[in-house]
């Protein structure tokens, strides 16, 4: 069990300037703000996590209502805070499986975005079920927010057998940016937790932090992986810079990779 976070205060500064940006130009359009991700999970870093939201809209998001979220998001990019990313939901929506959403508004690499593609996973409704942070409205288990076990197995195991299996696979083509990464503290953090926290979602029905997977993988895996998960914990805060040693980054590179076949085929 996740212990309840402390909300770290440049995720604070991300959410007062959002909200303070949104009411002055679309008064009433958003009735509550949620944050997700590392920050409720208690694993925010300060110089590689985003801040995650979910935000809930009094109605379905109108053109202007985009429009003027779009300058909302350059404002609260403007102030030197981190990255502030997520969705925008309504409580129907919010009450309905995120598989059965076509499509939803989204707001990530720095872009407004609806359309295929961007509908939010359930992790992403299951950490606002059971972790969400509000910095506006009630609680998340007052407004009964979607949680079933067994579609969020479903979509892991598929996340796994598509967006890792070709993760690994591209990390056998030496031009790939993938297998770039991999030579990174970054890129072994973001492949070895991000793989074991999903083992722990299949084995538990429950949703952990990177770092929590990596505990979590240290109990379930043979000791032989040990290594390769400890090093990843330890890569958790840095950001994505060139290795000291290319050898040495190459050979854990190798055990990465090993550990992402693993639990691949375990899954």
């Amino acid at each position: 069990m996740i212990a309840a976070a402390v909300t770290p205060e440049p995720a604070r500064a991300c959410a007062d300037a959002y909200l303070a940006a949104v009411d002055e130009r679309r008064p009433g359009l958003v009735e509550a703000l949620y944050l997700v991700g590392s920050v409720a999970l208690d694993d925010f870093q300060p110089d590689v996590s985003d801040v995650d939201f979910i935000a809930v809209t009094a109605r379905p998001t109108t053109a202007e209502d985009r429009a003027a979220l779009e300058l909302v998001h350059a404002i609260v990019a403007e102030q030197q805070v981190p990255v502030f990313e997520g969705h925008y939901a309504t409580l129907d929506q919010l009450r309905s499986s995120p598989l059965s959403v076509a499509s939803m508004l989204h707001y990530h690499d720095g872009a407004l975005q609806q359309g295929v593609g961007n509908a939010p996973s359930p992790v992403d409704w299951f950490s606002l079920a059971a972790h969400g942070v509000p910095m506006r409205g009630p609680e998340p288990a007052a407004i009964g927010v979607w949680a079933d076990v067994d579609v969020l197995k479903y979509w892991t195991r598929d996340n796994i057998d598509t967006y890792w299996r070709t993760w690994l696979e591209r990390t056998g083509d030496p031009s790939s940016r993938t297998a770039e990464a991999m030579l990174t503290d970054w890129g072994i953090a973001w492949s070895v937790l991000g793989i074991a926290r999903l083992h722990y979602t299949l084995t538990t029905g429950q949703i952990t932090s990177k770092t929590g997977g990596g505990r979590h993988a240290l109990e379930a895996f043979d000791a032989r992986w040990h290594p390769i998960i400890t090093e990843a914990i330890r890569c958790r805060p840095h950001p994505p810079t060139p290795p000291a040693s290319l050898r040495q980054a190459l050979e854990r590179r190798d055990q990465a990779t090993a550990f992402l076949s693993e639990v691949i085929a375990t899954a």
